[in-house]
């Protein structure tokens, strides 16, 4: 039951909820085809270009996305290739593009891409300067009682470089380390400098982003290889979690694929099995041999607040594991076809691994399928697919795992960006519950008065959201990338709905009542609340309140029917200049949980 103070909401809530739990691919309004536009229109000018800042991927110092042909001749580009779409020809599409780069659209946002396009906007972002990091806020807070919650809502919410946090929580649901799993002195910077090692990797290399999470501290305590030692006498054999994990969810996956990422399969009809245990087990051996680097003058060199015995100080959590030769296995380790000889000291083998799992063919459209689940489709073409596998195969310099261009080729592919997607039930995906609550907290203004942002953690799905950020229940994230609703319509025409696993009738109650009071009364006795302050300017016109919302929050995508409900809703009691600020205030916080539990808000496509 979902309680409303205005008359006539809660049914229409009632309304929307039924439909979101069980319309997973609402009808969305048809629109006009775009009309295509030329690559030179847009992405003429090399100093544009240069605004992407160069670094990280390693595109030969041109400082751009060189997999996009450059105008020939000073003129535009010929009008073909999978890139038509590089400018919003009206608010709604820039929107729609803010939406699936970042965690919400601001009219300033909107105005600025589509004064610039989308390559210029999105080289001004990846170039742009990097936040304070999550590490450096959470090292000098002495007494306040921080936790992981509170210092990642606040990247989330709160950094000025939204897109990079955007892209690196996409990653964080691949390269999985969970705040609920690990055990350490300093779990809380551990998973601080976890995060900040993502935010680094949206704009680094595949191959540098797969060692730094394969020697980061956080994953060790996670996945075993911290003092994961060689096989004894005694019957001792190395850990093999992280070497399974690495592979099936981090890498390759479990089957061989075809470069547009559908399965190959065998003479029998079933898929191919891209490793066996012996791959596992000969894997495992080479990450024995590291452990934390704590060095000895970092040791009982920290005074916890409140007193206590002195422990070592957290400054190891921002180093990579180091390599102890002694616990490290020299047997030869054969893997996926790689061998490493027996004898081959500890970092010679750990190249050869990670080049091996970088190289390996399937790396490329297992995790640029996974990244186009999490930023715009769930159920994505194989052409799609490929065209995205080819970016990570080359990036138009010759370099091979150039991520700000994989990015790029996600977010940019015709298939993100043509209208075609919005009339199209199968396009689009279920909104993941804390992108949702950081949307809301962007949108409308929310501030923390004490820098605390203790919002606390959402994993609760009968309370709060059902999920929350950097707090998996598991390594395989919050729902699996192949996830089938069973007994649905989904299942019946063999498509996925990943975010689903997260749906049930307990969840959906649960997320529209912590969303009601959230919008009123924010967390941590208001002191992270949200302001609403554009939205008081418009609160007596409820059809123009509706619109904004509408814009803001969906990229003009809810359907006639459903604005026409929430307006409706929202005109009782009608108000007038003389109206009180609560009437207000309860009609701003009636129509953004009225839209937020719409299904075409739900489902973003």
């Amino acid at each position: 039951m979902v309680e409303q103070t205005e008359e006539g909401c809660t049914c229409a809530v009632d309304e929307l909820a039924h439909g979101a739990a069980h319309d997973a691919t609402p009808d969305a309004a048809t629109t006009d085809a775009s009309r295509s536009l030329k690559l030179g229109a847009v992405f003429s000018l090399s100093a544009v270009l240069a605004a992407c800042g160069g670094g990280g991927g390693g595109d030969g110092g041109a400082g751009g996305f060189p997999f996009l042909p450059p105008p020939v001749g000073g003129g535009p580009a010929p009008d073909t290739g999978p890139y038509h779409y590089l400018q919003a020809k009206n608010d709604e599409e820039a929107a729609r593009f803010l939406l699936q780069a970042q965690f919400s659209a601001s009219e300033t946002e909107i105005a600025d891409v589509r004064a610039k396009g989308y390559l210029p906007w999105l080289a001004e972002q990846f170039g742009a300067p990097r936040a304070p990091t999550a590490w450096d806020w959470m090292s000098p807070r002495g007494a306040i009682p921080t936790e992981v919650d509170d210092m990642i809502w606040r990247q989330l919410m709160a950094s000025p470089d939204a897109m990079r946090k955007r892209l690196a929580l996409a990653l964080s649901e691949i390269f999985v380390v969970s705040a609920t799993e690990i055990g350490s002195s300093w779990p809380v910077t551990m998973m601080a400098q976890y995060w900040d090692m993502l935010v680094n990797g949206v704009t680094s290399n595949f191959r540098q982003l797969l060692e730094d999470v394969s020697l980061n501290p956080a994953m060790g305590f996670y996945l075993n290889t911290r003092d994961n030692r060689k096989e004894d006498a005694n019957g001792r054999q190395p850990d093999e979690n992280y070497a399974r994990e690495v592979m099936q969810l981090m890498s390759i996956g479990l089957y061989q694929l075809n470069p547009d990422g559908t399965p190959k399969t065998g003479a029998d009809g079933q898929p191919i099995e891209t490793y066996v245990q012996d791959d596992v087990s000969n894997l495992a051996r080479v990450f024995t041999g590291y452990d934390l680097d704590i060095r000895a003058s970092e040791r009982n060199a920290y005074q916890p607040p409140g007193g206590g015995g002195k422990i070592e100080s957290n400054e190891w959590t921002t180093r990579p594991m180091k390599f102890d030769a002694a616990r490290h296995s020299t047997l030869e380790a054969k893997f996926l076809g790689a061998t490493v000889p027996a004898g081959t000291p500890g970092p010679a083998a750990l190249k050869t691994a990670l080049d091996t799992l970088f190289n390996h063919p399937n790396t490329g459209p297992f995790i640029g399928r996974q990244l186009i689940q999490r930023l715009v489709t769930s159920n994505p073409s194989p052409a799609y697919v490929k065209r995205v596998a080819d970016i990570f195969a080359n990036n138009g310099s010759g370099v091979r795992g150039d991520m700000k261009s994989v990015f790029t080729a996600v977010l940019i592919d015709d298939e993100a960006r043509a209208p075609a997607g919005l009339a199209d039930p199968n396009f689009g995906r279920l909104r993941e519950p804390m992108l949702r609550l950081v949307q809301w907290g962007r949108t409308f203004g929310v501030t923390s008065a004490t820098d605390n942002w203790k919002i606390g953690n959402t994993s609760d799905p009968s309370r709060t959201l059902g999920q929350s950020p950097l707090r998996s229940p598991s390594v395989f994230n919050f729902f699996r990338p192949g996830y089938v609703p069973p007994s649905t319509a989904i299942a019946t025409n063999k498509m996925v709905a990943p975010e689903f696993q997260l749906v049930n009738e307990t969840s959906v109650g649960g997320y529209l009542n912590f969303l009601q009071d959230a919008l009123q009364y924010g967390f941590d006795n208001k002191d992270v609340v949200a302001s609403y302050a554009a939205e008081k300017a418009v609160v007596l016109d409820a059809a123009a309140l509706v619109r904004r919302l509408n814009l803001l929050l969906t990229g003009n995508q809810l359907s006639a029917a459903t604005v026409a409900i929430i307006t409706n809703a929202l005109a009782t009691p009608s108000l007038n200049a003389s109206s009180s600020d609560a009437d207000r205030r309860n009609r701003i916080w009636a129509a953004v949980l009225l839209v937020m539990g719409s299904p075409e808000y739900l489902v973003q496509k």
